[in-house]
């Protein structure tokens, strides 16, 4: 077996050829290969993840009112702008980089101050995260995989809260996409031009949350190490340019306001010594690994910030976040990596388990043991991994029902992921218990019926398909529902209902009650005024 599927790629060699029409018809159309109904079922999962996240935003108000704040700033000050400064006087900056802080700040000074265009910004971001994720996916995969990959997404509970709510996660996990894209374009014929995107995408992505834009590039310096159709010595020296770019897109904002003259700039908040290298390596790099942040609160280890170990993820609250596909994702990274196990060196389609998988399992690895500051919105970083090795999972399975043992890993998939929502359904009280029991008697009938769907008729087994996908999204998708009926504000906050235990909820508010983007390490930003964010945090629905 030299190559996996290949009818599932578009082309035999699984990259898709350029097409002979023009830019406008190739946008409405899609490939020239492409059945009628794929493009407009893409346009089709764009527009309902953006009437989902549109969908009661103004009961959030200005939701984290901390970064709404900056915004408003900035949208008065090029110089707030350009810091990052949580108030046009200029005293002090929020504790991150600004780059999530600038097209809040822009649609702020085009419109006016306000909940919608506050929010409207990272709504946009969520919708291209997930065009993005269905173009990574659908390149090498069937549109189905695609298009099950952004479904996913749009569903994931704690990107349904964070791509209508102003953290700077939704830019980050929007330009980790990117990211990942880049590098699989990279990937499918070693031009050096897509790896120095994937550099400037992550560069961009560390003025967004400096070091946890660096998580996913071990894996994917290595797959392209080892997996780019080209030699050794030329993929090395892509990196190296790669590596270059991460330097210049991330450091030029650094460079500058190191060497401004501490007397005219902003005090660079969270830190001890007024640096935001300091800043950077110590309370948001080392000390969220350790747990040591100067003038933080809480800690790892059963402290405030949760038990540490590998069932973090699962556990509490933090599974109805992120955990209702993961061990679906596992799964079908470890048969995605089986089934590609003959394949050539530069195989498209084993480099993309790879680069995904190799993705989510560092980035989870981190959240996992990190004793430091931990929120459970962090998760959103992990959803578009999940969402790819799922959709690409499944459909490569799918396209192999007709083989016993293929059949059984999707049917048991299935089952595994009913039986894992019916136990999240189950830890928040009185939620649903009608859901509970019909996502695990239908995870049940679709796992049966899976088993011989290689031997059904078409409409049969695309019925049970269709089954098995709506059972899967059954319970990630109440839980979105939900989040989007309720408004969020404060510091911290989490998707779905009440869980027993959690932290945060639909009203917000961190340990001790703290007004700071992220933990609360700090105190409100003098010199803030007007009736906006920085005056007072509006009425949910103001």
């Amino acid at each position: 077996m030299t190559t996996p599927l290949p009818s599932i790629g578009g082309t035999a060699a699984g990259v898709p050829g350029r097409s002979r029409t023009g830019a406008a018809a190739r946008l409405r159309r899609g490939r020239e290969t492409d059945a009628r109904w794929v493009r407009p079922a893409f346009f089709a999962l764009l527009a309902a993840t953006a009437l989902l996240h549109l969908w009661n935003l103004s009961a959030s108000g200005y939701a984290n009112s901390f970064y709404s704040a900056a915004a408003q700033a900035g949208s008065e000050s090029w110089k707030a702008f350009f810091f990052g400064s949580s108030d046009a006087a200029n005293s002090i900056t929020v504790d991150k980089p600004p780059a999530a802080l600038w097209p809040m700040a822009l649609s702020v000074r085009l419109f006016g101050l306000g909940s919608w265009q506050i929010l409207v910004p990272e709504i946009v971001m969520g919708v291209a995260t997930v065009g993005v994720l269905y173009a990574a996916v659908r390149r090498r995969f069937a549109p189905a995989a695609g298009l099950i990959a952004g479904a996913v997404l749009a569903l994931t509970p704690v990107a349904v809260l964070m791509f209508r709510f102003n953290n700077p996660d939704a830019l980050l996990a929007l330009l980790m996409t990117v990211t990942v894209y880049c590098v699989l374009r990279a990937l499918e014929d070693a031009r050096t031009k897509w790896l120095v995107w994937a550099g400037i995408a992550v560069g961009l992505a560390f003025l967004t949350k400096t070091l946890q834009a660096f998580l996913i590039l071990p894996p994917l310096a290595l797959v392209y190490a080892v997996c780019a159709p080209t030699p050794l010595r030329r993929r090395l020296g892509q990196l190296g340019l790669a590596g270059l770019a991460v330097v210049v897109f991330g450091g030029w904002w650094v460079a500058i306001v190191e060497l401004w003259p501490v007397s005219s700039r902003p005090y660079i908040g969270g830190s001890q010594n007024n640096s935001f290298l300091e800043l950077t390596f110590g309370y948001n790099g080392l000390g969220r690994i350790n747990g040591e942040e100067t003038g933080s609160v809480g800690g790892g280890g059963g402290g405030g910030w949760g038990e540490t170990g590998i069932d973090r993820l699962f556990a509490g609250n933090i599974g109805g976040q992120i955990a209702w596909l993961l061990p679906a994702a596992l799964l079908l990274l470890v048969a995605g990596l089986v089934l590609t196990g003959r394949a050539h060196r530069a195989d498209t389609a084993r480099a993309a388990f790879l680069v995904w998988g190799g993705s989510l399992l560092t980035t989870a690895g981190v959240f996992s043991f990190m004793a430091g500051i931990f929120h459970e919105y962090y998760t959103v970083a992990l959803a578009p991994y999940i969402a790819a090795l799922v959709g690409m999972g499944a459909a490569m399975l799918w396209e192999e029902r007709a083989k016993p043992v293929r059949s059984a890993l999707l049917a048991g998939t299935v089952a595994l992921t009913a039986w894992w929502s019916y136990v999240l359904l189950g830890r928040s009280a009185d939620y649903l218990p009608w859901l509970r029991t019909a996502v695990l008697i239908g995870g049940l009938v679709s796992a049966a019926a899976l088993l011989p769907a290689g031997r059904a008729g078409r409409r049969s087994a695309l019925a049970v398909a269709w089954l098995g996908i709506v059972v899967s999204l059954a319970g990630p998708a109440a839980y979105s529902l939900t989040t989007v009926g309720e408004g969020h504000a404060g510091s911290i906050v989490t998707a779905g209902p009440a869980v027993a235990g959690s932290r945060g909820g639909p009203g917000g508010g961190g340990p001790g009650g703290f007004a700071n983007g992220d933990d609360g390490a700090g105190t409100w930003p003098p010199g803030a005024q007007g009736a906006g964010p920085g005056a007072a945090q509006p009425p949910a629905g103001a």
